[in-house]
C-alpha cells in the first residue's frame, strides 16, 4: 500500500522492499534454506521483515538458475511475492524486481540478515518517508552504528534508475547501491544513526556468511522465538549478554564486511 507521508507536489509513496535471496553462496552454499525454529531460515527473516509497518510489499528476488528453483518453490508455498532476475548482476535484479511492483520508494535488505529487527526497518524508512522530496537514498549504514545484520537501505526508483543506466563497475553491479552511496555531490545522501549513540557494527555480528554464523543466529532463535516470535535488538542483547559462550560462536568475524574484498576501488570507505 502507498505510504501516508506526504507533502505539497510530492505524491504518496509506494514501498515495496526486495530481499534478494539465491543458494549458491560461495562459503556458505544454501544457507538461506538451513532451518530457523522450524522452518527456512529466509521464511523466518522475511518474517521478520514483513513485521515492520512500513514495509510495503515483501518480494524476495532470486535468479533465474534452476538451482534456485527451491527457493521460488518455498515462496510458493509460503504465500510470499517472487521475482527471478540476473543471477549475476543484482543491481539489474533489483531495479526489474522494483518495476514489476511498481515501486516509487525501493528497500534493500540482504536475505543473510535472519535477526534484522522489524523496528529498525520502520525506523529507516520513516525517516525516509516523513521527509517527502528531500533523501534519494536513506540507510543505517555510513556510517553503520546498529549490530551488523541490521542493513536497511530505501532510495527512490528514479535514483535506482539512475544507478542502473550508469554503473559500470562490477562491485557497483553485484552490490546494488555503491554508486548511490559513492556519489554524494550527485544524489541526496540521509544516514539514521542507532538512537543509544553507541556503535556495535564492528563489535556484534548477526548476519550469516559461515557456519558459526548459523551456529549463534541459531542458538539465538532456539532461546528466544518460542517465547516471542518477534523479538528484538534488546532481547537479542539480553540474551548474548548473559550467555557468553553464544556470543563468541562467530566473535572471530566480528566486523568483516564485503568491502574488504576490494581495497583501494571505493572512495568512501
Amino acid at each position: 500500500m502507498p505510504s501516508p507521508s506526504s507533502a505539497a507536489g510530492v505524491p504518496p509513496q509506494r514501498v515495496v522492499t526486495i530481499v534478494q535471496a539465491r543458494t549458491g553462496s560461495t562459503r556458505l552454499p544454501n544457507k538461506v534454506l538451513r532451518p530457523l525454529a522450524g522452518a527456512p531460515l529466509l521464511a523466518r527473516m522475511v518474517e521478520r521483515v514483513r513485521a515492520a509497518r512500513l514495509a510495503g510489499t515483501v518480494v524476495v528476488a532470486t535468479t533465474t538458475e534452476p538451482g534456485d528453483d527451491p527457493i521460488a518453490d518455498l515462496c510458493r508455498a509460503a504465500g510470499l511475492a517472487c521475482f527471478r532476475g540476473d543471477p549475476l548482476d543484482l543491481l539489474d535484479r533489483h531495479y526489474q524486481a522494483a518495476l514489476a511492483y511498481a515501486a516509487t520508494a525501493v528497500v534493500k535488505i540482504p536475505s543473510d540478515c535472519p535477526l534484522i529487527d522489524p523496528t529498525i526497518i520502520d525506523r529507516v524508512l520513516g525517516h525516509f518517508l516523513d521527509h517527502p522530496g528531500a533523501f534519494d537514498f536513506v540507510s543505517n549504514l555510513h556510517p553503520a552504528s546498529y549490530p551488523d545484520g541490521n542493513d536497511v537501505e530505501v532510495m527512490t526508483l528514479e535514483a535506482l534508475a539512475t544507478a542502473w543506466r550508469e554503473a559500470t563497475r562490477p562491485l557497483e553491479r553485484e552490490h546494488t547501491t555503491p554508486y548511490l552511496w559513492e556519489n554524494p555531490d550527485r544524489f541526496r545522501i540521509g544516514n539514521v544513526l542507532w538512537e543509544t549513540g553507541l556503535d556495535y557494527s564492528k563489535s556484534h555480528r548477526w548476519t550469516i556468511d559461515y557456519e558459526e554464523d548459523y551456529q549463534f543466529i541459531r542458538a539465538v532463535y532456539d532461546a528466544l522465538y518460542p517465547a516471542n516470535p518477534r523479538f528484538g535488538l534488546g532481547d537479542i542483547l539480553t540474551y548474548v549478554a548473559g550467555h557468553p559462550d553464544v556470543a563468541a560462536l562467530n566473535s572471530a568475524y566480528a566486523g568483516q564486511y564485503w568491502y574488504r574484498h576490494h581495497p583501494g576501488e571505493l572512495k568512501t570507505v
